[in-house]
C-alpha cells in the first residue's frame, strides 16, 4: 500500500471535468486506488465516489493505492492534482 497527501490547486476543486480526467488517469493502472478526505473514503476510480466528497480549492486529500502499480499510481494521480488539471483558475 503507498499513501500520499496532496493539496487540490484548482479553485473549483475536484468536480465534473477535473473528476473525470482523475478518473482516466486512476484507471490507466491496476492497483486499487481511492481518495480520502477527512475520515471518508471512496474508491478512486468512481465518478459518483469522488462527487460524493465535495472535494473544493485547497482541501487536502489522501491518495492511496493497493496493488502492482501503486507508487505509479499515487505518483501520477498526485501530479494531476498539483497541477491543476490544467486549469488556469
Amino acid at each position: 500500500m503507498f499513501v500520499k497527501d496532496v493539496v487540490v490547486q484548482n479553485q473549483v476543486g475536484l468536480h465534473a471535468r477535473p473528476a473525470t480526467f482523475f478518473i482516466q488517469k486512476a484507471n490507466e493502472f491496476k492497483s486499487s486506488i481511492w481518495i480520502e478526505k477527512e475520515e471518508r473514503r471512496v474508491n478512486a476510480k468512481s465518478l459518483l465516489g469522488i462527487l460524493s466528497l465535495g472535494i473544493v480549492g485547497g482541501t487536502s486529500i489522501r491518495i492511496i493505492a493497493d496493488g502492482v502499480d501503486e507508487q505509479d499510481a499515487v505518483g501520477g494521480l498526485v501530479d494531476l492534482v498539483e497541477s491543476g488539471f490544467g486549469d488556469a483558475n
